[in-house]
């Protein structure tokens, strides 16, 4: 079942302006290069952004987020702990969490870990056509959205497939956003700033695929925004934060491009 262009972008209002008026708590557990840029644009949707990867701390902040993100594109060690912590934290006190499974198509010991994650029910998960088809265990050319539904349905989650065009699936719902510009594939830490961003729309809306496809649009149609008075890639990942806190229902009607 495909959702209508016009309910797309009614939830996607509603949702940013639930973001904007109770300002969400969300911790992020992300890569050390998507740090800054992920807070940033967490602020500038509304939301309120922490960051803490100490073991003594982590269960604490998880506990008084509102969602947590869990990105792996730095695995390392301290991570590692963290991430167990505030997964076992947000489920024992029932914080939705998002997993983004950077670059685990590069590393064995990353899928391993991942599939991990996977047993302990994410509510949204984030990733590439690579990531997909390595978590799917199935070869590239099969990565299709009939795949993509049954990997969702198989875990009970929602699954956004982000690239020229987004898709998000829960196995039953299907939605499509064809948003954005090629120069976001160029700005460090743009997929997980997006990834964060799904968080802080599921931090106030209970369908995580509802919250999902919000998110992707939002961020798809400021990233448009954005580059019309941007000269490229560097001046972009500025004007889009300016495009996301300024976004309301006409820019997202003008703009929404949904499947």
């Amino acid at each position: 079942m495909r959702a209508s262009a016009s309910d797309a972008v009614d939830s996607a209002v509603e949702i940013l302006q639930r973001v904007r008026a109770q300002r969400p708590r969300v911790h992020c557990i992300t890569n050390t290069v998507a740090q800054t840029y992920t807070a940033n644009l967490l602020l500038a949707a509304g939301a309120v952004p922490s960051m803490t990867l100490s073991a003594d701390e982590v269960e604490a902040f998880v506990g008084g987020a509102d969602a947590l993100l869990v990105n792996v594109g730095t695995l390392d060690a301290e991570r590692r702990i963290a991430i167990g912590l505030a997964v076992d934290a947000a489920a024992e006190r029932e914080v939705p969490w998002v997993l983004d499974p950077v670059f685990v198509d590069r590393s064995p010991a990353r899928a391993k870990f991942v599939h991990a994650l996977l047993a302990m029910r994410p509510g949204v998960v984030r990733l590439n056509a690579a990531e997909f088809a390595t978590l799917a265990e199935i070869a590239p050319a099969d990565a299709d959205a009939e795949a993509l539904a049954g990997f969702a349905a198989d875990l009970a989650t929602t699954v956004a497939l982000t690239g020229e065009e987004d898709v998000v699936t829960d196995g039953r719902r299907t939605a499509g956003v064809a948003n954005g510009h090629p120069w976001m594939a160029q700005i460090t830490a743009m997929g997980c700033a997006g990834a964060a961003l799904v968080a802080a729309c599921r931090a106030v809306e209970p369908d995580p695929f509802r919250a999902t496809a919000a998110a992707l649009l939002a961020l798809g149609v400021a990233g448009e925004w954005g580059a019309e008075t941007s000269r490229g890639p560097g001046s972009l990942a500025i004007a889009l934060l300016d495009a996301l806190a300024g976004l309301d229902r006409a820019g997202l009607c003008e703009r929404a491009r949904v499947f």
